[in-house]
C-alpha cells in the first residue's frame, strides 16, 4: 500500500510514491520532463495556466503507475506540496477566471508597501508578522484595481495547492499555514485578518473553508477520479507550501530546528514558538504545518537570492568543467582564500539587505599570486558566510538553534561550503537524500498524530551523514569579519 505526493513547482511537478509501512521511496518521476511555460506580459510579471499543473498531475500519476506496476486502488492517501504565494480565483463552476499570479510575479510591490506604510509597522508585525509586501493577498487586490470584471466573477480565491486539491475533489478549502503565506492570516485573533480585508476591500466571502494541515480534507470524487487516475474515494490528507514543506520532509518541525537549501537561490527556515515580527521587513513569518494557537509553530523565512546562482556563474566563465574540479581547486587553497572576498549577491534586490541590490563583489584579488582556485574558495565561502549572516538576522528576530537539516544537494555536496557554516553556527548540519515530493507523500501518514515515527521513516531512510563544527573556529572566524566588512561597506555606500 502507498501514499502519492506531489510537489508543484514553478519549473514542473514532481510525483512520488512512498511505501506506507516502511517510508521508502518507491519512485519520483517528473512533468514535464522538460520545464513548464510560463507567461511574463510585462517585465516583472509571471503568470501560469492553473489547468496545466492539473494536467501535468495527472500525466505524472499516470507514469508513476504504469513504471511501478501500482493500482489506483493501491494508493490510499495524498499530500501535496506547492509554491508559495500564487493566486489562483475561480467562478461558480470552479473555473479559473484568468491564469496564476505565481510566486515571483512582482506587479502587486507597491500595492503591498503601500498598505503597509497605511496600516503602520507595528500593526502588520503584530498581526500579520510580516509586511503584506507582493504575497497573495496583494496580488489579489491588484486583479480588483486593474481588473474589475474578472474580480466582480470571483466566487473564492485558492492557492495552488488548494486547487489541485480542488480538481481532485470538487472541494474548495485551505489550510490555516497558507493563509499565512498569503497574508490573511491574524496571528492576534487567531483568525482571518479582516483589518487587511477592510483595507484592500476584499470580501471576506472569498476565502475558501478552513480544514487542518494534517487530516481528512476531502476525498477524490466521481470527475477527479475519471481525470486523475486515482480511485474514487481517496483521501487528500495534507497540503503545504514548499518551504514549510522542505522543512518538514527534512523533520523540522520544533523550535530550534533549521531547514537549510543551497541551490540557485538559498533559503534558511527556521522553527519557533515566538511571534515576533521584528524582522517583518527581512523576514517572512508564517503558521508552520503543525501550527495552533495553543501551541505556536512559527516557520521564519530567510531567502537569498545570490546563492548557487553564483558559483553556477563561475563554472559557465572560468576554464573549468565541473563542479566538482572546482571544488577540488577550491580545497587546495587555505580557509579565507588569502583575503580574497566575493559577496554573492547579484541575482536581485535581496529581502535580507533591506532589498538593496548590490551586486556580486570581487575584492582584494592580488594578480601576480591569486587563481582561479582562490576564485573558487572565495565563492564558496562568501556563500557560506551569507547564510551564517542570515542566521545572525533570524537570531536577531528571537530563534534558537540546535540542529540544522539540509537536503543533499547543490552547495550542501560541498565541505567547504557546509563546514564553514557548521563551525561558525557551531550546529550540526545533517543530510539528508530526500525530495519535497517524497516528504509530501510520507506526510499523508501523519493524519494520524504519529510524529515520532514519521522522523524514525526520514532518519532510517534518508541520512547521508552529518557535518559537525570544527574545535579550531578562529581561522573561520577571521574570514568570516573580514568578508562582512567588505559587506557593510557597500552597505553603508548603497
Amino acid at each position: 500500500m502507498y501514499y502519492i505526493g506531489f510537489d508543484l513547482g514553478s519549473s514542473s511537478i514532481k510525483a512520488a510514491l512512498v511505501e506506507i509501512k516502511t517510508g521508502k521511496s518507491l519512485g519520483v518521476v517528473q512533468e514535464p520532463e522538460t520545464e513548464m511555460s510560463m507567461l511574463a506580459l510585462k517585465n516583472g510579471w509571471a503568470e501560469q495556466n492553473p489547468e496545466e499543473w492539473w494536467k501535468h498531475i495527472c500525466k505524472a500519476i499516470e507514469r508513476l503507475k504504469r513504471k511501478y506496476a501500482v493500482s489506483k486502488t493501491d494508493i490510499k492517501g495524498i499530500g501535496i506540496s506547492y509554491q508559495m504565494h500564487g493566486l489562483v480565483i475561480v467562478d461558480k463552476d470552479g473555473k479559473p477566471l484568468r491564469k496564476s499570479i505565481i510566486w515571483c510575479d512582482s506587479r502587486a510591490v507597491e500595492i503591498g508597501n503601500t498598505a503597509f506604510e497605511a496600516i503602520g509597522e507595528e500593526k502588520c508585525a503584530a498581526h500579520l508578522l510580516n509586511s503584506p509586501a507582493n504575497f497573495t493577498a496583494s496580488k489579489l487586490r491588484w486583479v480588483k484595481e486593474n481588473e474589475p470584471e474578472v474580480y466582480a466573477n470571483i466566487y473564492k480565491f485558492m492557492l495552488p495547492g488548494d486547487y489541485i486539491a480542488y480538481k481532485f475533489s470538487n472541494k474548495i478549502n485551505t489550510t490555516i499555514s497558507g493563509l499565512s503565506e498569503g497574508i490573511f492570516w491574524d496571528f492576534k485573533t487567531d483568525g482571518i485578518a479582516q483589518f487587511l480585508l477592510d483595507y484592500y476591500e476584499i470580501e471576506e466571502t472569498l476565502v475558501p473553508t478552513i480544514v487542518d494541515t494534517f487530516g481528512l480534507q476531502s476525498k477524490v470524487d466521481e470527475k477527479g477520479a475519471e481525470e486523475s487516475g486515482l480511485a474514487i474515494g481517496t483521501p487528500i490528507f495534507y497540503r503545504a507550501g514548499d518551504q514549510p514543506n522542505n522543512a518538514l520532509s527534512l523533520n523540522v518541525f520544533n523550535p530550534g530546528e533549521v531547514a537549510a537549501t543551497g541551490g540557485t537561490s538559498g533559503v534558511v527556515y527556521a522553527v519557533t514558538d515566538s511571534l515576533s515580527g521584528k524582522e517583518s521587513t527581512r523576514v517572512n513569518n508564517f503558521a508552520h504545518v503543525n501550527y495552533k494557537k495553543s501551541d505556536p509553530r512559527i516557520g521564519k523565512l530567510l531567502n537569498i537570492n545570490g546563492a548557487g546562482i553564483q558559483y553556477r556563474w563561475l563554472l559557465n566563465n572560468l576554464a573549468v568543467n565541473s563542479y566538482e574540479e572546482m571544488n577540488t581547486l577550491a580545497s587546495e587553497i587555505g580557509i579565507g582564500a588569502d583575503g580574497v572576498c566575493m559577496l554573492p549577491f547579484g541575482n536581485g534586490a535581496e529581502r535580507m539587505l533591506n532589498n538593496k541590490d548590490i551586486g556580486t563583489r570581487l575584492v582584494n584579488v592580488n594578480l601576480n599570486n591569486h587563481h582561479k582556485g582562490h576564485l573558487c574558495r572565495a565563492a564558496l565561502e562568501g556563500i557560506a558566510f551569507s547564510f551564517v549572516y542570515g542566521m545572525e538576522i533570524l537570531k536577531s528576530d528571537g530563534i534558537n538553534v540546535n540542529v540544522i537539516r539540509a537536503g543533499n544537494d547543490n552547495l550542501f555536496r560541498s565541505d567547504i561550503f557546509a563546514n564553514t557554516v557548521a563551525t561558525l553556527i557551531g550546529y550540526e548540519i545533517e543530510i539528508y537524500n530526500t525530495t519535497g515530493a517524497i516528504g509530501a507523500a510520507r506526510a499523508a501518514g501523519l493524519h494520524e498524530g504519529d510524529f515520532d515515527t514519521y522522523g524514525k521513516l526520514i532518519m532510517d531512510n534518508d541520512h547521508v551523514m552529518t557535518f559537525m563544527p570544527f574545535k579550531d573556529k578562529k581561522p573561520y572566524q577571521e574570514a568570516y569579519q573580514n568578508w562582512k566588512k567588505e559587506l557593510e561597506l557597500v552597505l553603508n555606500n548603497k
